[in-house]
């Protein structure tokens, strides 16, 4: 453990931070899952809508510094592929 006061501080900072980042991951994580799962069982109202709420979610980590912006891209080019690609 740090003796010093302001090492003390950025470890309980980095601790807070840590969480916030996790958080934010697991909901962009559960949001792809659902649009996977959707693609896969063939609904393709169902994934439109969980690609929506992906994208938002994958904007909202982004804009919070969780994500890349290219990173996000990616993923979010990927989602609409395999969802486009469903007949």
């Amino acid at each position: 453990m740090a003796n010093i006061k302001s090492a003390k501080k950025r470890i309980l900072v980095a601790e807070t931070k840590a969480a916030r980042n996790k958080a934010i991951r697991s909901k962009v994580k559960t949001a792809v899952k659902k649009v996977e799962a959707a693609v896969a069982a063939g609904d393709k109202a169902a994934a439109q809508a969980a690609l929506l709420a992906a994208t938002s979610e994958i904007d909202k980590a982004t804009s919070k510094g969780v994500y890349h912006k290219n990173t996000a891209s990616r993923k979010v080019s990927r989602l609409s592929k395999a969802v486009s690609a469903m007949a």
